[in-house]
């Protein structure tokens, strides 16, 4: 699944556009490394998402298309 999608499937981010937009300002990096919208996320990835002065990170636990609002959090695990 791509990245931008992810980000908003797991509702770390709202809007795809916005994911979108995050990953072309550098906002987004896994494992490490800036990554591109089109980054195929995979199991066991650390995703960093900077929002201003706060970053947030976290650990792909599952990749799904679709998820609820009560599955959302189940996808992930914070670092």
């Amino acid at each position: 699944m791509r990245l931008d999608k992810y980000l908003k499937v797991s509702r770390l981010i709202k809007r795809r556009t916005v994911a979108n937009e995050a990953c072309d300002n550098e906002r987004v990096s896994v494992n490490g490394r800036p990554a591109r919208a089109s980054y195929e996320v995979k199991v066991g990835d650390v995703i960093a998402i900077r929002f201003g002065e706060r970053t947030l990170t976290v650990e792909v636990l599952s990749v799904q298309e679709n998820a609820g609002k009560a599955e959302a959090s189940a996808l992930y695990r914070e670092v």
